[in-house]
């Protein structure tokens, strides 16, 4: 299962980005999605998660409200609509794809490379 993960970039502070992640080599609709993020020095944390069929969605509080999941199973692809971006956003996204619908890392199997998101103020 391979995951490319894409739509970063440079952008000012309250400003949007769309992030998008779309699998192959596998049946995504098989999978929970999830989203996580890195900021530089810091650990890699969670986002967001949204289950198989995308009709539930989970987040962690710092970002409701801000953040939006989901997903398009005919297009095998998650999404991840980031608005009112604060320079605390500033990390390398990742998506991932997994057996549990859960926020945890360590519960996600396969994993993209990232996508950079650089918030300036």
């Amino acid at each position: 299962v391979q995951l490319q993960a894409s739509g970063g970039g440079l952008v000012q502070a309250g400003g949007s980005l769309r992030l998008s992640c779309v699998v192959s080599g596998g049946t995504f609709g098989n999978y929970h999605m999830g989203w996580f993020r890195q900021a530089p020095g810091k650990e890699r944390e969670s986002v967001a998660a949204i289950n198989r069929s995308g009709n539930s969605a989970i987040g962690v509080d710092s970002v409701k409200g801000r953040f939006t999941i989901s997903r398009d199973n005919a297009k095998n692809t998650v999404y991840l609509q980031i608005d009112n971006l604060q320079s605390e956003d500033t990390a390398v996204y990742f998506c991932a794809a997994g057996k549990y619908y859960a926020l945890g890392p360590d519960l996600y199997e396969y994993w993209g490379q990232g996508t950079l998101v650089t918030v300036s103020s």
